[in-house]
C-alpha cells in the first residue's frame, strides 16, 4: 500500500482532508459561535511509568504504560506509528517524510477546545507565531451525532497561526520536519474515544466534553511530549 494510501486509512477522514487543503463543502455563509479555550503554552510534564517511542528518523514522545506504539515499517521510508490504548483503541498516528501544503479555498465554523504551543518543535530563529502548535478544533456546525464530512474534529500539531473572526480556513494538522513534513494527531470519533454523556448528543458537544476527560488529557500529554529525539554524543 503506498503512503497516500495508508494515509487516508490510517489517520482518517480529517488529517487527509488536511492534507489536501480541504474540509468539504460546508456553506461558508453559514456561522457558528467560536469557543476557543486555550491551555498554558507551558511544557508538559510526562508522568511517572510512562514509556518513550523514539522514530527511525529522530522523533521521540512519550506514552502511558499501558498503551501501545507500534511502528511496522514502511518500505517508502518515513516514521508509520500507530498508538493505540489498553482497550486497542487508537488514539493517535504520527507520520512522516509526507509532502505538506495548505490551500484556503474556503472557510468554515470553528471550534477551538484546547491550544498549547510546542515549543521543543519550534524552528531555530522562528518567531513566536510559528512554534507549532497542539490543538483540539473542529470545523463546521452541523447538529447530528456522528462525524460527517462538513462537520468534524480532530487534534494534533499544527504549524497554522491561530485563527481569528468567526470562519476560519480548513483545518491542517501537520509541521515541517525533515525531509518534509509530519503530522501527529487523529479525528476525534466517539466510538473510538470514551466520551461521556448520551449517545445521541451532537457530535461537537461530544466533542467539548470529551477534551474534559482523563482519556483526552493522556493524549494531550502524550502529543505535546513530541521532540527532537537525544542523539549520542
Amino acid at each position: 500500500m503506498g503512503r497516500a494510501a495508508l494515509l487516508t486509512a490510517a489517520v482518517g477522514l480529517v488529517l487527509a482532508l488536511a492534507a489536501c487543503g480541504v474540509l468539504g463543502t460546508a456553506p461558508p455563509s453559514t456561522t457558528a459561535e467560536t469557543s476557543p479555550a486555550a491551555s498554558p503554552a507551558s511544557e508538559s510534564t510526562t508522568p511517572s511509568g510512562w514509556q518513550t517511542f523514539t522514530t527511525s528518523d529522530g522523533l521521540a514522545f512519550d506514552y502511558p504504560p499501558d498503551w501501545t506504539a507500534r511502528d511496522p515499517g514502511d518500505a517508502l521510508g518515513g516514521a508509520s506509528v500507530d498508538v493505540t490504548n489498553a482497550a486497542g483503541k487508537p488514539m493517535a498516528h504520527l507520520r512522516t517524510n509526507i509532502v505538506t501544503g495548505a490551500e484556503c479555498s474556503e472557510q468554515y465554523p470553528y471550534r477551538v477546545f484546547d491550544s498549547q504551543a510546542v515549543q521543543a518543535l519550534a524552528r531555530p530563529g522562528a518567531a513566536d507565531r510559528t512554534v507549532p502548535r497542539y490543538v483540539f478544533e473542529s470545523r463546521g456546525d452541523g447538529t447530528g451525532p456522528i462525524q460527517t464530512q462538513t462537520t468534524t474534529a480532530a487534534y494534533g500539531i499544527t504549524m497554522m497561526p491561530e485563527e481569528s473572526g468567526s470562519l476560519a480556513c480548513p483545518m491542517f494538522l501537520m509541521f515541517l520536519w525533515p525531509p518534509s513534513g509530519a503530522l501527529f494527531g487523529s479525528a476525534y470519533n466517539p466510538a473510538n474515544n470514551l466520551t461521556p454523556g448520551e449517545a445521541s448528543l451532537p457530535y461537537l458537544e461530544k466533542a467539548k466534553l470529551y477534551a474534559g476527560t482523563p482519556e483526552y488529557r493522556e493524549i494531550r500529554t502524550m502529543i505535546t511530549s513530541l521532540r527532537p529525539a537525544k542523539t549520542a554524543g
